[in-house]
């Protein structure tokens, strides 16, 4: 497990570089506000937009999930963990305030940084629209 990559994969990398060619500025690996050693992979802290990327196997895409045969409970507890913890982040950062937009990492990167852009857009102009009333 070691060598698993837990940031910068490559589903990460390609959404980021459209993010960036985009002219988006975001902030990589960023903590969790108010929770220890949990980060956000695509971070817009002005607009608090939170982007998280998962791994099919790490997080349990209905898609795509396996189930290893050796040592299967110890991974199948290892694994619902693991999808226990990411709904306990989410409903955290919602708490928080912060617009939460997880993706796998087979959906397509264009479609990705359309649907992230979007959203950030979106939430500046909530914020701004705030300012202004």
């Amino acid at each position: 497990m070691s060598r698993q990559l837990s940031k910068d994969t490559r589903a990460e990398l390609a959404v980021r570089r459209l993010l960036h060619a985009a002219g988006l500025r975001y902030r990589v690996e960023y903590p969790v506000p108010g929770m220890a050693r949990r980060r956000i992979d695509v971070a817009f802290t002005g607009a608090k937009v939170a982007v998280l990327i998962d791994g099919c196997f790490w997080h349990g895409c209905p898609q795509h999930a396996t189930q290893p045969k050796a040592n299967a409970q110890w991974w199948r507890d290892k694994l619902a963990r693991n999808m226990a913890r990411d709904r306990e982040t989410t409903e955290h950062l919602i708490a928080e305030g912060w617009t939460v937009l997880r993706f796998w990492e087979h959906e397509a990167p264009e479609d990705v940084a359309v649907r992230v852009g979007a959203a950030v857009e979106r939430r500046r102009a909530e914020r701004a629209k705030g300012r202004k009333a």
